[in-house]
C-alpha cells in the first residue's frame, strides 16, 4: 500500500498510470464522492491487487472465497465497492489478495448510534471483530432501555460480536460523576444493576460488556474498580469478556476532574480489556488542534503499558474532526464534521490541506462566506496510518473507532491492508 498525498495538477487518470493500477481500483479503495475534485494535500490510498478473480455466472462470494482458501468477508473487506453485499455480475473483477501483507493481527471495535444509517453500517460491518451500540444507561439499579436490536442483529448476522455499552450519561446526556457516585455508595443497587446487565447481554445476544464512567469523583476510584471486578466475575460464567473505557492518563497522578477517579493499577487487575480514550486533545471546547497528536497518544500508550498487558489494550482512535472559528475564542460556533466533509470544505473553500508531521494529523485554514477565517483539523489515510502503525508497533489487542457513524472509506482501507482483523465470534 502506497499513501499518494495530491499535488497541484494531479488527476485520478494521472495517478493510475504513475502507479501502474486501474483507476477503476483506485476509485473503488477510495470511494471519493467527486473523483475530479482533487484538493492539494488530500491522500489517495493505492494498492496493488497481486490475486483477482473475474466473476462468472453462478459465482457467490461464498464459492469464490472457498475457490481461493480465503473468506467471504476478506473479499467484501478487499473489495469496499461491494458495500457490504454480495451483489455480484458476469465479467466483475475482485480482489483476492493484495500484494501487502498484514503487520500484525488486531481486533477492530467501533461505536455506533442506534440511529446509524443502515447503508454505512452494512458497508462496515465487513472490517470489525465488535459493534458497540452506544449506549445503556441506568437509573440507580436500574438500566434504561436501549433500541439496539437492528444493530445487534446486524453484528450478529455478520459474525461480529455486540457489545453492550454503559455509560454514567444523565437525563441531559452528559457523563454524571454524582449518578456514578450514587451507584458506587451502594453495594445492594450495583448487585442488581449487575444482574441485569448479565440478563440483558443473554437476552439480546451481547458477546461482550464495556463500561464507560467519566468524570468519576476522586474518592470513588477504589468502589470503581470493585464495581467493575463484580460485574466481570457475573459475566465469567457465560464467557462475557469486559471492558473499561479509560480517560487518556499520562500518569498515576494526574489532575483533572477527567483523571482522578481513574486508576489504572486497580482497573487493570480488574477487566479483562481496557479502551484507552486516545481523542479529543482538539474539541469542541478548546483551541484549534489535532484530535488525536501522535506524541500524545503515544505517552498515554506507554503509561498504560505500566500497568496492563498490551493483550488487554485498545487504542482509541478518533473518526472526524473539528472546525474552529478564527481567532479563537472559549465557547465560539466550533463544529463538528467528519473527514470526507472536511475534504469537501477544502475544496469549496479552495485551501490546501496541509500535514503537520509532528501530529501527525492534518488541517488546512480556510475563509467563509462572510470573511471569517477558519481552521480545521481531521483524519486522513495518513494520520490513520500511524495511530494503526503505533497500536501494532506496541503489540496492542486492538483499536476502537470513535464513532462508525461518520463515512471515512479511506480508513477502512487502510486498517484492512495493515492488519489482519481477529474475529472474536
Amino acid at each position: 500500500m502506497d499513501i499518494h498525498v495530491v499535488q497541484p495538477g494531479d488527476s485520478m487518470y494521472q495517478l493510475a498510470q504513475q502507479y501502474g493500477v486501474p483507476m477503476e481500483r483506485l476509485l473503488q479503495d477510495n470511494q471519493l464522492p467527486n473523483p475530479s475534485q482533487l484538493v492539494v494535500g488530500q491522500t489517495i490510498v493505492v494498492q496493488y491487487p497481486e490475486l483477482t478473480h473475474t466473476v462468472k455466472a453462478g459465482d457467490s462470494l461464498y464459492s469464490i472465497a472457498q475457490m481461493h482458501s480465503t473468506t467471504a468477508v476478506q473479499l467484501l473487506r478487499n473489495n469496499p465497492s461491494l458495500q457490504g453485499r454480495d451483489l455480484l455480475y458476469p465479467g466483475q473483477v475482485i480482489v483476492v489478495k493484495y500484494a501487502s501483507r498484514p503487520q500484525g493481527t488486531l481486533t477492530v471495535n467501533a461505536y455506533a448510534y442506534p440511529t446509524i444509517d443502515r447503508s454505512l453500517l452494512r458497508a462496515t460491518l465487513p472490517y470489525l471483530s465488535l459493534l458497540t451500540p452506544f449506549t445503556y444507561r441506568f437509573d440507580e439499579e436500574e438500566l434504561i432501555p436501549l433500541r439496539d436490536e437492528a444493530l445487534v442483529n446486524a453484528a450478529l448476522q455478520s459474525r461480529v460480536a455486540p457489545v453492550l455499552h454503559l455509560s454514567n450519561l444523565d437525563e441531559n446526556e452528559r457523563f454524571s460523576g454524582e449518578l456514578a457516585h450514587e451507584l458506587l455508595e451502594d453495594e445492594d443497587d450495583q448487585k442488581e444493576l449487575i444482574e441485569e446487565i448479565v440478563r440483558t447481554a443473554e437476552r439480546r445476544g451481547y458477546q461482550w460488556v464495556d463500561v464507560d464512567f467519566e468524570y468519576l469523583r476522586a474518592e470513588d476510584a477504589r468502589a470503581y474498580a470493585r464495581f467493575l471486578a463484580r460485574l466481570r466475575r457475573a459475566l465469567a460464567p457465560g464467557g462475557r469478556p469486559l471492558i473499561s473505557a479509560l480517560a487518556p492518563k499520562t500518569s498515576a497522578d494526574q489532575p483533572g476532574r477527567l483523571y482522578e477517579g481513574v486508576d489504572y493499577h486497580l482497573i487493570a487487575q480488574s477487566v479483562d480489556h481496557a479502551l484507552l480514550m486516545t481523542y479529543d486533545w482538539g474539541n469542541l471546547s478548546g483551541p484549534p488542534m489535532a484530535v488525536a497528536p501522535l506524541p500524545e497518544v503515544r505517552r498515554v500508550v506507554e503509561y498504560a503499558l505500566t500497568e496492563f498487558t498490551p493483550s488487554q489494550l485498545f487504542l482509541g482512535v478518533p473518526n472526524y474532526g473539528y472546525d474552529w472559528p478564527l481567532p479563537y475564542r472559549q465557547g465560539g460556533r466550533t463544529r463538528s464534521l467528519n473527514n470526507v466533509e472536511a475534504v469537501r470544505l477544502a475544496w469549496d473553500r479552495r485551501a490546501a490541506i496541509r500535514y503537520d508531521e509532528q501530529a501527525q494529523a492534518p488541517w488546512f485554514r480556510y475563509v467563509d462566506g462572510q470573511g471569517g477565517e477558519h481552521e480545521v483539523w481531521f483524519e486522513d489515510a495518513r494520520s490513520i496510518q500511524a495511530k494503526v502503525r503505533l497500536a501494532l508497533d506496541y503489540g496492542l489487542y486492538g483499536i476502537g473507532v470513535w464513532n462508525l457513524d461518520r463515512p471515512f472509506p479511506q480508513g477502512w482501507t487502510v486498517v484492512n491492508a495493515m492488519a489482519e482483523i481477529r474475529s472474536e465470534m
